[in-house]
């Protein structure tokens, strides 16, 4: 049972005062940690996510001191969830990532996704939570892709290196588009609510891609769905994060937003953010290569980043995307430690 709770990172989420910096790794479970191969060995992604014993048990690893102890726990699980109950038919490939079987071509497509119903749809999903609520002594960190990354890997059939389908129906088809928005705004919102319900403390929206539009165009295409989803999610009373790639020139928009924390890649600055007008909260953003390099520069570089971020209340330490396969896990423990030492004193 837990005894102690570690609530920093959801105060710094409202910008209170902490005692040290909270940290946490996007992608931080898994990968890297000696335990989740073994695991992996066993298990694939699939039947990782869909057991909620060994699912929690994944989701947990990083939280322990002995790999990472950060501040924060995010689920284990992958964007493309909630999908396959919307009718997309979608498998994640080894060393390819999600395969969609039935791209979106035409309105026709788009009408005929339907709803997702979370507590039977993604029930493993929910029972994660709920487990994972009574394992904790950290925030538990739910989320969900954001309408135009999810559309983009439903109109490519899969990743893409430049996006050009989806942004040529965007602009080619508006109201179409407008109804695909529509439809994976409501899903969102749904699968949302449903993991705050089951106990979910922090929700992440991940606009992996959107960095590809530019600002015009996300006001007209984008930034209406996304006030509708922040808005509805708003009345949870959760902390509410946003995070892309290669997004900086929008970090002004999201901070538009009725969010909390603004997530920020390694393109921007925290003080550059700053000096933007951005008040909200911050997260982010040493850029992960720096994980590869001589701990005297990882160092130096954590301190710049530190003696940025902590100029005011609501500071979250993070990277700038995710840890990749290659980062010593080892590294992590090394940073997570420094943060807290530094920033404590």
């Amino acid at each position: 049972m837990v005894t102690t709770f570690n609530d920093t990172f959801l105060k710094a989420c409202r910008a209170e005062q902490t005692d040290h910096v909270p940290v946490w790794f996007m992608r931080q479970a898994g990968r890297t940690q000696p335990e989740y191969v073994k695991i992996k060995e066993k298990y694939s992604l699939f039947e990782i996510t869909h057991n909620p014993e060994l699912c929690a048990r994944v989701t947990r690893l990083p939280i322990d001191e002995y790999n990472y102890g950060v501040d924060a726990a995010i689920l284990f699980k992958d964007i493309m969830s909630p999908l396959p109950a919307i009718g997309v038919d979608v498998e994640i490939v080894n060393n390819v990532g999600p395969v969609i079987a039935n791209p979106i071509r035409t309105v026709r497509d788009i009408e005929k996704l339907g709803e997702i119903d979370p507590e039977k749809d993604v029930d493993y999903i929910l029972d994660t939570i709920k487990l994972l609520r009574t394992q904790l002594n950290v925030p538990l960190i739910g989320f969900s892709g954001a309408p135009f990354t999810l559309a983009s890997y439903m109109i490519e059939g899969g990743s893409s290196r430049n996006y050009h389908r989806t942004k040529a129906f965007m602009y080619g088809e508006p109201k179409a588009w407008q109804l695909l928005m529509e439809k994976l705004g409501t899903m969102v919102i749904s699968y949302v609510k449903a993991q705050i319900a089951a106990g979910a403390q922090a929700i992440q929206i991940f606009d992996s891609w959107v960095g590809t539009v530019n600002r015009q165009d996300y006001r007209i295409y984008i930034k209406p769905v996304m006030e509708r989803i922040f808005t509805e999610l708003k009345k949870e009373d959760v902390p509410l994060i946003m995070f892309g790639v290669g997004a900086s020139h929008l970090a002004e928009e999201w901070a538009d937003l009725p969010l909390d924390v603004v997530g920020l890649d390694w393109r921007l600055q925290i003080k550059e953010a700053r000096a933007k007008g951005i008040t909200k909260a911050l997260q982010g953003n040493l850029d992960p290569s720096y994980l590869l390099a001589p701990w005297s520069v990882i160092e130096e570089k954590l301190k710049e980043i530190l003696d940025q971020g902590m100029k005011q209340p609501g500071y979250i330490f993070n990277l700038g995307h995710g840890v990749f396969p290659e980062v010593n896990w080892e590294t992590l423990k090394k940073v997570t430690s420094f943060v807290h030492e530094y920033s404590s004193r």
